[in-house]
């Protein structure tokens, strides 16, 4: 029989070897860690508004590195995409460029499948030209509305928004290298405002390179939906952000219901930060995805003028109100 001090002896030198083999595993583990760095997550942050060169500049100065333009018909618009020649293109092509400004998204309004013939046709021959514009000036995404026709039923207006998408507006994504971003705004021509919306346009479209989501929190508040959750939901597809918050003023809502006397407002856009949004989970979601495109504040805040910036450049106290934003989200973005 072995003796006890032997079998002692081999019971220590095993210990001592298993320390060994534990301590030199966590080593190699450590190290492994340090070698894979994770990234500083850094989309563009960005505003919303006309353009410029005055709000561009400023938008840079302030340390801006993104933002959505208007374009829209009219003479008041700025990018009027049924109006501009190549020099003026050109021009509005250099400012960017000098300023080192990114542009993720024209900013357009539609009104695809409207019943009234005439119109829709005036909507789609500028929306036409509002992508042309766009791959002129290097923009890749436009955000609009997906149509709506109140007429018909969701499966009927989803059909003929699919039909009208791939006649009139898909040859020219395909030319200019542009993607048609919904937003999801009730006020506009719009079915694209919720989950049930979105499931059935990204059903209907398949794998289309040529749709996807201009995601704005905001609105699913004020429609008292999850905006977190159909963020995750659909992260596949966002390609484009707006940075708008939504307040919910309880006590009128409780006192007088979502159609109160008088019209009493009972909610109201704000900066992000003085609304309802969980951002940090809201960021989450994006950072866990992956997403790194623009992000950009739309300012309809009324407590920094939103309701008294006559424009086109922004006023001062619309200033204000991104830069009170910007100090809010870069606890967050970089």
């Amino acid at each position: 029989m072995r003796s006890l001090l032997a079998c002692d002896y081999e019971s220590d030198k095993l210990t001592t070897m298993t320390r060994r083999t534990l301590v030199g595993s966590l080593a190699v583990a450590a190290t492994s860690l340090a070698a894979v760095k994770t990234p500083e997550w850094k989309p563009m942050l960005g505003v919303l508004g006309p353009y410029t060169p005055e709000n561009v500049a400023w938008a840079k100065a302030q340390g801006f590195s993104n933002m959505i333009l208007g374009s829209g018909p009219g003479a008041r618009s700025t990018l009027n995409a049924a109006a501009m020649s190549d020099a003026e293109v050109a021009a509005v092509k250099a400012t960017l460029d000098q300023h080192q400004m990114h542009v993720s998204a024209l900013q357009v309004g539609g009104d695809m499948i409207n019943p009234d013939m005439g119109k829709r046709a005036r909507s789609n021959d500028y929306f036409v030209k509002a992508i042309e514009l766009a791959g002129k000036l290097g923009v890749p995404y436009i955000g609009t509305q997906s149509g709506r026709d109140m007429n018909k039923t969701l499966a009927e207006q989803v059909d003929e928004i699919v039909r009208v998408y791939h006649e009139q507006f898909f040859k020219s994504c395909e030319q200019y290298k542009v993607r048609i971003l919904w937003e999801p705004y009730p006020e506009a021509p719009n079915i694209a405002t919720s989950p049930v919306g979105f499931e059935a346009l990204f059903k209907a479209f398949g794998d289309s390179p040529y749709v996807g989501l201009q995601f704005d929190p905001s609105h699913f508040v004020r429609q008292f939906m999850d905006p977190i959750q159909t963020a995750r939901d659909f992260s596949d597809k966002i390609y484009d952000v707006h940075l708008k918050d939504t307040e919910i003023l309880w006590p009128v809502l409780r006192a007088g219901g979502i159609n109160p006397v008088n019209k009493a407002t009972w909610w109201r856009y704000r900066i992000p930060g003085m609304g309802s949004i969980n951002w940090r989970e809201f960021f989450s979601v994006l950072q866990d995805k992956g997403y790194a495109g623009g992000m950009s504040i739309e300012q309809e805040d009324p407590l920094y003028g939103a309701n008294n910036n006559p424009g086109p450049d922004f006023s001062e106290e619309f200033k204000t109100g991104f830069v009170m934003a910007k100090r809010y989200l870069t606890q967050y973005v970089p």
